[in-house]
């Protein structure tokens, strides 16, 4: 059950193969904590959009460098945290896209920041500019999972 949860730690190396690794992890983390089955995909799609971030903004595609996931359960939510050395982002600078005019131009990516503030219930953003960056996604059990 949620409160006898325990924190688990996941590190990856920046590649984009290493992101079938990270949804493994959070999915069963995700279900573990008894989120059903489309709150633990919201989730996973979260966290592997906060991971390609990283990869692509932060570390600009190195494949040697880490990216680490801290899954920290509590009483009625669960915090993901995905922490990174590289460059910094600024969250205030992401504008919401027009998601018609978008997809009417077919473009790709471009969605994650969008894509993690909608499917999650919290994101924060703590930036140590020179040192490390984090990315906290939290999404908050509802009545009925919490009876499961």
């Amino acid at each position: 059950m949620a409160a006898k949860a325990q924190k688990l730690t996941k590190t990856i190396e920046s590649r984009t193969d290493s992101l079938l690794e990270v949804r493994e992890f959070v999915l069963k983390a995700a279900r573990q904590f008894g989120f059903g089955e489309e709150e633990s995909s919201k989730i996973v799609l979260a966290v592997d959009e906060a991971c390609t971030n990283v990869i692509k903004h932060a570390y600009q595609y190195a494949p040697d460098r880490k990216i680490e996931i801290v899954i920290q359960p509590d009483i009625d939510r669960l915090q993901i945290t995905v922490i990174d050395d590289g460059k910094a982002f600024n969250p205030s600078i992401a504008k919401l896209p027009d998601l018609k005019q978008h997809l009417s131009h077919y473009r790709r990516g471009g969605l994650g920041v969008y894509l993690m503030r909608t499917l999650m219930d919290k994101v924060e953003y703590k930036l140590a500019p020179g040192k490390r960056n984090e990315v906290r996604l939290t999404k908050y059990l509802s009545a009925s999972e919490t009876r499961a």
